[in-house]
């Protein structure tokens, strides 16, 4: 299954539309685009030394399942929760800027409406992640050697639900410059050349 279906049955794009004041349509195309970023720096994340461990223990830092639950809370939702989550996954607000940008690019979409989406879908995904990946969710089969609970889950997602592919689709696929499966890399490189 797709990362924005799962979002949209939790309600998670609804309660974007509702607080940003514009269709659900523009927030599932707006995620669309967005999600494979997220979804590879997730899997960076993964791949470093400390692994899905790092991983499980940097969701639990940046508010565990409390992010879902913030956005789809009808309270207004903290944003400052999602730019800690786009910094740890991204490094740096030029990244998140590019990818805003490139998603604009991609979808149509106004690139500051992106910008505001960002860090609410990035918030979406990392609670859903922790509320799943805690679970212990079997996916292992899913996605290069991450094996079970939150790894399965990240390959899931990133694979569209259990098979081999690179983020979801569409821009990610077309993000996704090297082939590698994960988008983020390239991500990174093309926002440091815009800054050179």
């Amino acid at each position: 299954m797709q990362i924005t279906d799962l979002l949209a049955q939790m309600g998670g794009l609804q309660s974007i539309a509702r607080e940003l004041g514009v269709s659900e349509s523009q927030v599932a195309q707006g995620a669309e685009a967005l999600a494979p970023a997220i979804l590879g720096g997730f899997k960076k994340q993964a791949q470093a030394p400390s692994g899905l461990e790092g991983l499980g223990g940097l969701l639990g830092q940046l508010g565990g399942g409390s992010l879902l639950d913030s956005v789809l809370s009808p309270e207004p939702t903290d944003v400052g929760r999602g730019n800690e989550v786009l910094g740890q996954i991204f490094g740096s607000k030029d990244v998140s800027r590019a990818v805003s940008q490139k998603a604009a690019a991609q979808t149509g979409l106004d690139a500051g409406l992106l910008k505001k989406m960002l860090p609410m879908i990035a918030m979406l995904i990392a609670g859903y992640m922790a509320k799943k990946g805690n679970a212990g969710v079997p996916q292992a089969q899913a996605d290069g050697g991450l094996g079970g609970g939150l790894g399965g889950l990240l390959g899931g997602l990133l694979g569209g639900g259990g098979g081999q592919g690179a983020g979801s689709g569409g821009l990610g696929s077309m993000l996704d410059l090297d082939g590698d499966g994960n988008p983020l890399d390239d991500i990174l490189q093309m926002a440091g050349k815009a800054l050179r």
